[in-house]
């Protein structure tokens, strides 16, 4: 081990960290409270320069994605990151920063004999945050985790935005969890579909017979991709886009140059136009709506987004309907409610999903399938629900959001509450679309919005927009303006008013 001389500390802004160079290794500065600490320069997660990030509230908030960590020990606060920052030891000597080059150890939980069975239902989002979390706080007991992919947890944002654009092998999408954290505790994963789980008996019988029973579970299995009910729906070459495999099979049938059709304009739909278009493909999106998104981000943005996707070459078909899929065993063309038919061998189907909840049993099913839980996510007793499947109460009123970081938000909370937390959902929804380039983000959910008031052009290059019920700031959407993003993620987690909003963005 080796001792460096980084920095100045006159150098150091509390409010940004400075990235540095320790021998071999890149760490970042950050000055809180008095003291320096140096931790690793890139977001476990996906990578991100932690240098770009912004500390506020004594967090670090990741500039990509907003996970947070502690500035005080590392600690991960929130994901998407599921794994706390390496740390170094630092000090301060006649006003210059100094810094060992090798990391201090990670302290162990402690694991206390435990003689419960917990089990978690999915390895996506929210279960492998549930794992993550449930191993973190040193649970002691057997943890069974079941899913029916072979090689679960993993990436799932990275299959729209950058396999199925060639510049991602699917093999290669990135893991949730790191090998050393799988190796500690009772952890069994296994590879299976759960038949039944019966929430009376506490006690899950898998496809192949096997039973266990549980001391507490956690569902989360997300969604089914729905197929409409149409003529020629189940010819082969009509895909859906959930799983790597998925993927994998729409990269191998995608063909520079020849026509992909897609049905939906949701933000998987874009994306997927977004990256076969990259990939070379001649991209047409078939859409119910003249101006996509126009719900969930309002007209102004919604038309600039789809003149994005002009400008880039995709052809939009609407507002229609797929009428029908024609061809004998593979599809050839589809024929759309208006009387046009595109000639086709690929079809993506965007046209959303189902929750995957069959297989429960003794809970009351919501008209969409999805579970009931209350606000610490519970569905029923030493039973938890979290993610796609969950409607939940946000501002004291239920909601089911199908976003990828509020599933792992999901997961940390319902793991820490089968360990006998009481920990509630007062977090802000956040989740980033990225297309043709362009990273777009939202903060908040907002449902009764009347306004929406904007800094900067959407049509020009990087904005801000505030969706306001009132003076009431319910969302915000942008392209850009990072650092106001940051904070507002911590900052929206209570009541904020336009004009508040305004001051913090300046």
């Amino acid at each position: 081990m080796t001792h460096h001389a980084v920095a100045r500390l006159d150098q150091l802004d509390p409010k940004h960290p400075l990235r540095v160079q320790a021998g071999s290794e890149e760490v970042i500065l950050i000055r809180s409270a008095g003291q320096v600490r140096a931790y690793q320069a890139n977001c476990p997660h996906a990578g991100a320069p932690l240098e770009e990030g912004v500390v506020c509230n004594g967090l670090l908030v990741c500039p990509w994605h907003k996970a947070a960590f502690a500035v005080d020990e590392g600690v991960v606060c929130e994901p998407p990151a599921l794994a706390d920052l390496r740390r170094y030891r630092a000090w301060v000597k006649d006003g210059e920063v100094w810094v060992d080059d090798q990391p201090l150890p990670h302290p162990e939980p402690p694991r206390h004999s435990d003689a419960r069975c917990f089990v978690v239902i999915g390895a996506g989002a929210a279960g492998s945050a549930a794992v993550a979390t449930l191993l973190a706080h040193g649970f002691g007991g057997r943890l069974v985790w079941l899913d029916q992919e072979l090689q679960p947890s993993y990436d799932r944002t990275a299959l729209s935005k950058f396999v199925i654009a060639g510049e991602m092998p699917p093999d290669e999408v990135p893991a949730l969890l790191e090998a050393d954290q799988l190796r500690t505790g009772q952890l069994e994963r296994r590879s299976g579909k759960v038949r039944l789980l019966d929430a009376k008996k506490r006690q899950i019988t898998l496809a192949d017979g096997q039973r266990i029973d549980y001391d507490a579970a956690l569902l989360a299995t997300g969604g089914k991709p729905q197929r409409p009910d149409l003529p020629g729906a189940s010819l082969a070459g009509i895909l859906t886009l959930r799983s790597r495999e998925d993927a994998a099979r729409l990269i191998d049938a995608a063909e520079p140059g020849q026509p992909v059709v897609i049905i939906g304009d949701g933000f998987i739909g874009l994306e997927a136009a977004s990256a076969l278009r990259t990939y070379g493909a001649q991209v047409h999106v078939v859409t119910r709506h003249e101006v996509p998104l126009r719900m969930q981000l309002g007209e102004r943005i919604g038309r600039s987004v789809r003149a994005l996707h002009e400008r880039k070459g995709v052809v939009f078909h609407g507002p229609t309907e797929v009428e029908r899929f024609i061809g004998m065993q593979h599809v050839e063309a589809v024929l759309l409610s208006n009387g046009e038919k595109i000639d086709t061998s690929l079809v993506l189907l965007g046209t959303g999903v189902t929750p995957a909840t069959a297989f429960v049993q003794g809970v009351q099913l919501a008209e969409d399938r999805s579970i009931a839980v209350d606000a610490e996510l519970q569905a029923a007793d030493r039973l938890w629900a979290a993610g796609d499947i969950a409607t939940f109460p946000l501002s004291g009123r239920p909601v089911r959001i199908e976003h990828w970081r509020l599933a792992q938000q999901h997961g940390v909370i319902a793991a820490a509450n089968m360990l006998g937390e009481q920990r509630r959902y007062e977090d802000v929804p956040f989740f980033w679309t990225y297309q043709h380039g362009r990273t777009y983000e939202v903060l908040g959910h907002a449902r009764d919005w009347d306004r929406i008031e904007f800094v900067g052009e959407p049509e020009q290059g990087d904005f801000i927009a505030l969706q306001c019920a009132g003076e009431r700031v319910e969302a915000v959407i942008a392209k850009g303006y990072s650092d106001a993003m940051a904070q507002l993620s911590q900052r929206m987690k209570r009541s904020l008013s336009l004009a508040q909003a305004l001051e913090l963005i300046g």
